[in-house]
């Protein structure tokens, strides 16, 4: 039995009825990251020597004949951009590169008390920002299905090790797309919870009122499981949502029969869309249809204005957020002849050309004269968008469309031009 191939739940179940043990597990694991990874590349840092350790004591705590819980002893890839005491943690960028946390994320606590083993962190585009970890200051990750072409971004790496078997479990950021996008590069299920679902506290923030950690998982029953740990109110979070938790899992195969569901027809008519994307989603619909739900069109009047008023939003908020590294209060520090010229050297060697780019665009949105004709009138729009979505939700139960309007583009293929990639 090949224990890397393994979903989360059937493992579970394998360790319960001590038919595996936890110490196989990891190092079937390992074995094949060291297959892959040079060819992948899917992480920054890996934990083999930790992860060891916890399987030995996963196994002699199922010995002792104690419960445990679904993820007791599940290997987890973790995003690099989410807090991990004690362990490397670089957001991708050379600014951040011996950057050790002295504190766990709120995602992490909770599942460290669930008894996970925390494999590695994983590549990402730098801080965040890009669709397919090119931009990483580290080196780019490769899609298992085809290693020349992009596995998407910004969370590419754990998509790449989720595909390539490296994971059981892996964990994301999504701002714009960047955990979606890269799951539907790599084949695998990758979910942005609701806003406000999971606590940001512990995550390195590129865009404040956008980024939420979120599952990618080799199935829908493990995105369900990942997800029942890492939601729920936290009160070190201003962000974070008090509601009633359900169990994910209780909704995983239910019927569809009668359910109303929308297509926003403006997803359609975008330019560059291609046709195998749009007749494989034609055919989604069409088995929508055939398991009993109902599909129409529907109009969100303001979509065109939504991708601009992202990249004015999402800039403002990184420029903000990125002025802390500054060569003072985090990470490594270029010396100067005075303090402006340390402040320049570290920031213009630390921070690769993507982030300099959206910091330069989001500092001029915020500039005064400029800020209400950029990033106010942007977030004007933006209440004007939540109200198309709301509009809809009145008629339809849920809304549905493609992940992509193209498939995994090559490797280099966009490096040049940043509107291109910017549409991805």
């Amino acid at each position: 039995m090949e224990l890397f191939r393994l979903r989360a739940h059937e493992i579970h179940d394998l360790l319960k009825n001590g038919e595996i043990s936890a110490r196989e597990l990891i190092e079937s694991l390992f074995n094949q990251i060291e297959k892959t990874e040079d060819s992948v590349k899917a992480y920054i840092s890996l934990n083999k020597k930790e992860a060891l350790k916890k399987s030995d004591e996963v196994d002699k705590h199922i010995k002792s004949g104690k419960d445990f819980d679904k993820l007791f002893g599940i290997p987890v890839a973790v995003k690099d951009i989410i807090n991990t005491k004690g362990i490397l943690t670089t957001c991708g960028s050379q600014i951040l590169s011996n950057y050790i946390p002295p504190y766990d994320a709120t995602v992490m606590v909770r599942l460290n008390e669930e008894g996970i083993i925390i494999v590695g962190k994983t590549n990402m585009d730098e801080f965040a920002m890009g669709s397919s970890t090119e931009n990483s200051s580290y080196w780019p990750t490769r899609n298992p299905h085809d290693l020349d072409r992009v596995p998407g971004g910004s969370s590419g790496g754990s998509a790449a090790a989720i595909a390539a078997d490296e994971a059981i479990l892996a964990l994301g950021t999504d701002t714009g797309g960047s955990i979606r996008q890269p799951a539907a590069f790599c084949g695998v299920v990758g979910m942005k919870p609701t806003y406000g679902l999971v606590s940001r506290y512990g995550l390195i923030a590129f865009a404040s009122s956008l980024d939420q950690i979120g599952p990618i998982t080799k199935d829908v029953t493990d995105c369900a499981l990942l997800l029942n740990y890492i939601t729920g109110y936290d009160p070190k979070d201003s962000t974070s949502l008090k509601y009633e938790k359900p169990d994910y899992l209780s909704f995983l195969g239910a019927d569809i029969k009668g359910m109303k569901i929308g297509v926003p027809k403006e997803i359609m008519e975008l330019p560059g869309f291609d046709e195998d994307i749009k007749d494989n989603f034609k055919e989604a619909l069409k088995n929508l249809e055939n398991l009993g739900a109902s599909v129409d069109f529907v109009s969100l009047r303001h979509f065109d204005y939504a991708l601009s008023a992202y990249y004015i939003v999402a800039p403002a908020e990184a420029s903000s957020n990125l002025s802390r590294h500054d060569g003072v209060r985090y990470g490594v520090r270029v010396k100067g002849d005075d303090l402006f010229e340390m402040y320049t050297k570290t920031r213009g060697e630390g921070f690769g050309d993507e982030v300099k780019r959206r910091i330069m665009l989001g500092t001029y949105a915020l500039s005064a004269g400029y800020y209400e004709a950029y990033y106010g009138k942007a977030q004007k729009i933006r209440t004007l968008i939540m109200q198309d979505f709301e509009e809809a939700y009145k008629k339809f139960d849920i809304l549905v469309t493609p992940t992509s309007p193209t498939v995994a583009f090559k490797i280099g293929e966009r490096l040049d031009n940043p509107l291109a990639m910017y549409l991805s």
